[in-house]
């Protein structure tokens, strides 16, 4: 584990990811960061975005939904409302969900219903990056 740290990823749910990785990158609310092997300890919180980390030669895309992450003692913990791996990610449901969010932002500009247009906004987030990773993945394929 000289070169490499472990990285966990866990939502709610699940233990989604456990391994020793070269590198990981993270969307931090302060923009994207990278983290690898001694690295520095740090607290971050994590917006939705891109996760993704190298092993050896290959690379991993994820989406998540936000969280927190911490480095210490060559670990990196991700805290994550959700997390999914590109290859998981559904494509006809993700787009359904941009359409329906894109939809609910129009109606709260028309003001024609009372709309949360924060949640609104980052339903739209959270589509478009599902939908960014998804193709990602089927390009480095």
């Amino acid at each position: 584990m000289a070169n490499k740290i472990m990285l966990e990823i866990v939502t709610p749910n699940k233990l989604v990811v456990s391994e020793e990785v070269d590198l990981a990158t993270l969307p931090g609310e302060e923009g994207v960061f990278g983290v690898m092997a001694n690295h520095a300890p740090l607290l971050s919180s994590l917006k939705i975005g891109e996760l993704h980390y190298k092993n050896d030669n290959q690379t991993v895309y994820m989406a998540i939904s936000g969280g927190f992450c911490e480095v210490s003692n060559n670990r990196l913990t991700v805290l994550a409302e959700a997390a999914e791996r590109a290859e998981e990610i559904d494509v006809d449901r993700a787009l359904k969900a941009k359409e329906r969010a894109e939809r609910r932002l129009q109606q709260a500009a028309a003001q024609k219903e009372n709309i949360d247009v924060a949640r609104a906004q980052a339903a739209l987030m959270r589509a478009i990056t599902r939908l960014k990773v998804a193709q990602e993945y089927r390009g480095a394929a």
